[in-house]
């Protein structure tokens, strides 16, 4: 797929840290997950995390979002440690929204009424509610699909919905994991366009992981490589790919993404 990022931010302006890991190791029990992690991501960066199956790319969104805690380390959010700050602290003050790989929605709703639903969680304001929800319906082309079940939706639909869910809180942050997994080329097209969309338009510094590394890279401004539980390899998708270890540890002498 050709690569459908118009521009990419190679030096910011703003070098205002969004995530920043110091030092950050975990385990459980004997088997070392997170060994001395140090990364950060920007101020309205789309930074991309890609790693062999079970190096930790999941495991850093749990840490991020504070569902596990690291047993070294520290970890920042725009500036500030959160290390022992619980979900809820991080999600309202700091604003980070979540796109898990599978679910984050229910069944049996129809589309307008997960929207609803999680709007009369996020959202005070009733009328704030409606003006949110239909400014979503229309952004992602939804006003077709409002009235049918989130269960009959397809997966490019459904990807949608989650992240429409996502947005109600008007996050400053946005981590989505593994969003191109199991979709068709058309779908994850559409969904690159988005994320490029929420970058630009919306000013939200992104972070996706995947193991799809063509379909990242061509939407991440900076991207990572996991392996053996380090960070060993971290820059531009043009320079990634060149990167001797990054070849070594994950990508291989034939990889090409352009």
């Amino acid at each position: 797929m050709a690569i459908i990022k118009k521009f990419r931010i190679k030096s910011f302006k703003n070098l205002n840290s969004v995530i920043e890991f110091q030092n950050i190791s975990l385990s459980y029990g004997n088997r070392l997950i997170l060994d001395n992690l140090n990364f950060q991501i920007n101020e309205g960066q789309i930074f991309g995390i890609l790693g062999p199956n079970g190096v930790g790319k999941s495991t850093i969104f749990n840490l991020i979002t504070g569902l596990i805690k690291p047993n070294n380390g520290k970890i920042k959010i725009a500036g500030e440690e959160v290390t022992d700050y619980p979900i809820y602290l991080r999600t309202k003050k700091f604003k980070v929204g979540y796109v898990p790989q599978y679910g984050g929605y229910f069944n049996d709703l129809t589309l307008h009424e997960n929207l609803k639903a999680i709007s009369e969680i996020v959202i005070e304001n009733k009328n704030y509610r409606v003006e949110r929800i239909n400014y979503l319906i229309s952004k992602f082309e939804l006003d077709n699909l409002k009235d049918i079940k989130a269960k009959f939706l397809s997966g490019g639909q459904k990807k949608k919905l989650v992240i429409s869910l996502s947005l109600l809180s008007e996050p400053k942050v946005l981590l989505l994991d593994e969003c191109f997994a199991a979709l068709d080329v058309l779908t994850i097209k559409m969904l690159q366009e988005i994320i490029v969309n929420l970058q630009s338009d919306n000013k939200i510094t992104i972070c996706i992981c995947d193991h799809q590394a063509r379909d990242l890279l061509a939407c991440v401004d900076k991207a990572m490589i996991l392996s053996n539980c380090k960070v060993i390899a971290q820059d531009t998708p043009s320079n990634l790919v060149k990167n001797i270890n990054a070849k070594n540890a994950y990508f291989g002498d034939n990889f090409k993404f352009n």
